[in-house]
This record gives C-alpha cells, structure tokens and sequence, in this order.
C-alpha cells in the first residue's frame, strides 16, 4: 500500500472545497480501534462489539485474497491510490482561482499536444517499474475541466509532457504527466498522463445486503499515515445514528476493513445517506498487503474530492 504525501495546506483547501462543490460529504474523525483478540495464526482483529456475521465474512474476505491471482496481480499492477491532478507550486493565488478549480470552471486557450505515440514509465520510490500506454493532453485536461460556464475561471494556455509523483498501491511511484500552463501561475498544474493498470477479478463477491446495518460498504479511502501504520477512509452512515465504526482484521497478505454503524435510533429520521472520516490503527504498517473492504470483497478504492481515483472508473 501507498504511503502518504503529504499536500500542502492550500491544496488540503481547495481538495475541501472541491468535495462541497461536488456534494461529497465527510466531516470529524472518529477512532476505530478497540481491544485486540487473536484471529488465528499469523492474524489480528480488534473488536469493539463487532456482529459475529460480519466478523465472520472479514474472515472469508481475507482467506479469499490471501495468496491468490488476484493477490498477485494487484501487487504488480499500477494503481493510483492519489489525487492524478497536482496543483501549482504554493497553491491558487485568491478564493476565486480555488472556487474555479473546485467547480472545473476552466477556459482552454491554444491547443493542446496529441498523445505520444509510446508509451510512459512509472517508476516506483521502492524500486521497480511498469510501462502504461500515454493519454493525450486532451484526456488529462478533461480530468479536471469540465467546460466553461458562469462564474470564476482558470484559463490553460498550453500543456508539455514531464512527470509528477503519485501515491499508489505499491507506495510512491513518479509517473508521466501533463503539466499545464496556467494563465497568471509560474509553476504548472500537473494531470497524469497514463491510465492504470486494469483491476483483478476478485476472489470472492459482495456480501448479502445487511437489513440491521452490521455491515456497510466503504465510500472510499482517504489516506494512508507516513508510517503506514493507520489507514482514514470515509464511512457512510444515516442522519439517526452516532457515525461509522470501522474494525480491522490484519493478515500476513491482507487488511480487511469492515464497515457499521453505531448508536442507530428508532422514529423519525430523513433520508440521506452521510459520510465521515473514520481512521483506524493498525498493528504494523499496511506494506504490501492489500486493504480490503469486507462488504465489497475488492480493494478499498481511493475517494478524493472529485471522485474515485481513475482505477475505479
């Protein structure tokens, strides 16, 4: 698993912003952590009054992945687990750059390149590498810009290829990407210009609909700490309970994230579904284990504010 990078406080701000202006809810933090019990040779739970069907289907998630294709598949591919758009050296200038970028309100002025015709190299911090066909500057402008309407705008006025760093399930890797010349910035914004690696058919499906709420899919995961050793993830939850509780169990392959609810109240209550950032610690760092979320049985997507990173799309 990826490494956090660390992004500066004015791109933390405008990534906040971008989740309002896209309606992506995610607020606090919440402990998901508890006493730990053994889970068998080698495995780690910690529980906090986890339903014993969910603790159970953790269980079968992670004897599914654990030293399958799959597995192995995911550990040799590319997929990010970041943000594929950088912003510009110390941020956007004003609020009115920063409400541009979270409303994709962009102007295109010139033209930009074609894709190459070869292919790019993402190289890893940890060692290794992986080629992946290039994208034109079209398809990377695309990924940010949404087209021109009312409001503040940021206006391109041409693009170059170079490379950028990205978080990714193996940890860092330098990618190739589009830098793109901002009108008023000196620095450029960057957009990735290779598509990632194609996701492993997962060893076993999504579990049954849970009617009393002991299981709930993961929105998505947010980061994961410098030292690998606790993951924040976004957990969904309704309008009449106390937030999402995530439990962990650890393999020496996997770390299976099981998703509830706490605290749900009977009467009245609106219907909207609520997300919160829930972090969870762990016994040593992720590494190369492969986060899973228990209600999917599929690795726990990255969920940045303009939506789920390219490997889920």
């Amino acid at each position: 698993m990826r490494r956090k990078i660390s992004p500066t406080r004015t791109t933390r701000a405008v990534q906040l912003l971008a989740a309002v202006a896209l309606f992506m809810a995610g607020t606090g933090a919440l402990a998901g952590c508890g006493s730990e019990q053994s889970g068998g040779s080698g495995n780690k739970v910690r529980a906090t009054g986890q339903a014993p069907e969910a603790a159970a289907r953790a269980r079968r998630v992670a004897g599914a992945w654990d030293g399958s294709k799959a597995a192995e598949a995911w550990r040799a591919g590319y997929h990010p687990m970041g943000e594929a758009v950088e912003l510009p050296e110390g941020g956007f200038h004003d609020k009115a750059d920063e409400r541009a970028y979270a409303t994709q309100n962009f102007v295109l002025r010139g033209r930009l390149p074609a894709a190459p015709e070869r292919d790019g190299r993402v190289t890893w911090d940890s060692g290794g590498s992986l080629t992946r066909p290039l994208m034109g500057a079209r398809g990377a402008y695309e990924r940010f810009a949404r087209g021109a309407h009312d409001g503040p705008h940021l206006t391109v006025t041409g693009a170059r290829l170079g490379k950028m760093t990205l978080a990714t399930s193996r940890g860092p890797a330098t990618v190739p990407a589009w830098l793109f010349t901002l009108e008023g910035y000196d620095t450029p914004l960057k957009s990735v210009a290779v598509g990632p690696s194609k996701l492993p058919k997962p060893p076993i499906g999504p579990a049954a609909k849970s009617p009393s709420g002991e299981l709930w899919e993961l929105r998505g995961l947010v980061e994961v700490a410098g030292d690998g050793r606790s993951v924040t993830v976004v957990g969904n939850h309704g309008a009449c309970d106390d937030g999402p509780v995530v439990h962990v169990l650890e393999t020496d392959g996997s770390v299976v994230l099981s998703a509830s609810v706490d605290g749900q109240r009977d009467g009245l209550c609106t219907d909207q579904l609520l997300g919160r950032e829930v972090t969870v610690k762990l016994d040593r760092p992720v590494g190369d284990r492969v986060l899973l979320d228990a209600a999917t049985g599929r690795p726990v997507p990255y969920g940045g504010p303009n939506g789920r990173s390219p490997s889920w799309s």
